[in-house]
């Protein structure tokens, strides 16, 4: 039990969101040159992207209100800058894998572009992650969480 609280907190959030994240991500780098499904891959690597956006959220008190990839790096843009080239490519995998969609689900078959360009999302949004934790010295208590 969270000490008596019915939400976690924005440090709760973001220490579950990036170990998430990092572990997804590091699944999908041992599957990829081990698996010929690129689609097993991006699955994996793609729930890495979103717990990265996640934590960053948390990382500066921001509660994405819609978890597809533009709405989470729209949110997350409130407080963090993404070079155009990451920012154009999270937003396109929402025409790929249409996630925390109710009216809109949808699943495109990723291809072997589609995993590399995934897996270089995920080490841009670790490597984003860490430079905001050391950018903040507001945020020096969540630098231990990098482990």
């Amino acid at each position: 039990m969270m000490s008596g609280l019915l939400f976690e907190s924005d440090e709760q959030r973001f220490t579950r969101c990036y170990e998430h994240a990092r572990g997804y991500h590091r699944r999908a780098l041992l599957l990829a040159p081990q698996s010929s499904s690129v689609s097993l891959v991006f699955n994996v690597a793609s729930l890495a992207v979103e717990c990265y956006l996640i934590a960053l959220c948390a990382l500066h008190n921001i509660m994405p209100m819609n978890h597809n990839y533009r709405s989470l790096l729209t949110s997350a843009s409130e407080k963090v800058t993404f070079t155009s080239a990451l920012s154009e490519d999270i937003a396109a995998l929402d025409a790929l894998f249409g996630i925390c969609s109710i009216d809109d689900y949808y699943h495109g078959t990723p291809d072997e572009q589609d995993k590399a360009r995934i897996l270089s999302v995920c080490e841009a949004l670790d490597a984003l992650i860490v430079a905001e934790q050391k950018r903040s010295p507001a945020l020096d208590h969540l630098r231990e969480n990098r482990g």
